[in-house]
């Protein structure tokens, strides 16, 4: 295991940067990390003592340049998950060539990229489960998946010839304390519910009222991102072979449970009708972005993370309902939900 390692993490400030920075900061391989965002961060309130930050945009290629440069190592998770598909284009995709580019010019020996099980895209034809052999070929009109894929792609692309090896994980729907988009998501498809304090406030001091939540019953993987901040830390390391690699929690979770740990209400959704709602309100301007992700519940998306495991060593601490309870727990506290 290499050591003194110089490692720059771009997007460090999301759903699994802190933990990342974390777990890089407590490595004794690593020596220095720099992180770059366009939000404000200040690694001294988080504990972390080898990292520094720069405040930057990756679409700022002379800021990605100076970044990376001198990194042996570079861990890409900067992503717009939210937003117009319009906007969030440039920085998932040009964002990302940009950090490629960089991250090859730089000479470093590693990329490390956080892909998404979205990437496989939610097709019934699909194998269950699913391994690293499958072609990510995202869903189109879902404009996460579609990224998610293109860039795979366009990361062979950038990589093919070049010195640095690339390891690429596709982690299922990252949960935790640190991990708020799992609920954000639910919130804002409650429209009222997310976009008004004071009617979440009556719902959480009403006992016998409850937002209700649709269930049509399709098993969801989850992962903490403490555990995935751990695959991570092993291919910064350079443990096992660089590829992809699937990352989830032991078990699984469905909406019913999601709406039952928020005191929440379900009720059964045939599963015939998903497919039909998500390309209805595909078509519906104005919708809120959150909805996209009614892709997910078309159908089952299960990964076999064996790979991870043999190869990393990986073993994740926390399983399903563990990361379950931990994300809701989290989202109370920072008051995405009452």
């Amino acid at each position: 295991m290499a050591h003194g390692l110089k490692v720059t993490v771009t997007g460090p400030t999301g759903d699994i940067g802190i933990a990342t920075l974390r777990a890089l900061d407590a490595s004794p391989a690593v020596a220095e990390i720099v992180g770059i965002a366009r939000r404000p961060f200040d690694p001294a309130a988080h504990g972390l003592t080898k990292v520094s930050y720069m405040q930057g945009d990756v679409l700022d290629r002379t800021a990605v340049d100076a970044a990376v440069a001198g990194a042996d190592v570079v861990v890409h998770l900067a992503f717009i998950i939210f937003g117009d598909p319009d906007e969030a284009q440039p920085i998932n995709v040009e964002g990302s060539r940009n950090v490629f580019e960089a991250t090859v010019a730089a000479g470093a020996d590693r990329l490390v990229y956080t892909s998404s099980v979205a990437a496989y895209g939610f097709h019934e034809e699909n194998p269950q489960p699913l391994t690293e052999d499958v072609a990510p070929r995202g869903t189109e009109g879902f404009y996460y998946s579609a990224h998610k894929a293109e860039l795979e792609l366009l990361l062979d692309e950038v990589l093919a010839g070049t010195g640095t090896d690339a390891y690429v994980f596709r982690p299922s729907i990252v949960g935790g304390p640190d991990a708020h988009t799992l609920v954000e998501t639910i919130v804002g498809l409650l429209p009222v519910y997310g976009q008004l304090p004071l009617v979440r406030r009556f719902f959480s001091e009403v006992p016998f009222l409850a937002p209700v939540l649709p269930d049509p019953g399709v098993p969801i993987q989850l992962v903490h991102n403490d555990d995935v901040a751990q695959a991570l830390l092993a291919a910064t390391e350079g443990r096992g072979e660089p590829g992809a690699y699937n990352l989830a929690a032991p078990g699984t979770v469905t909406i019913s449970e999601i709406a039952r740990g928020l005191g929440w209400l379900s009720v059964p959704l045939p599963t015939q009708l998903v497919g039909p709602l998500d390309d209805v309100l595909r078509r519906v301007p104005g919708v809120p972005a959150e909805f996209a992700w009614l892709a997910v519940l078309r159908v089952p998306v299960l990964m076999d993370c064996s790979r991870a495991r043999e190869q990393l060593g990986w073993e994740p601490h926390y399983d399903a309902a563990d990361t379950l309870a931990a994300t809701i727990r989290g989202a109370r506290e920072d008051d995405v939900v009452q």
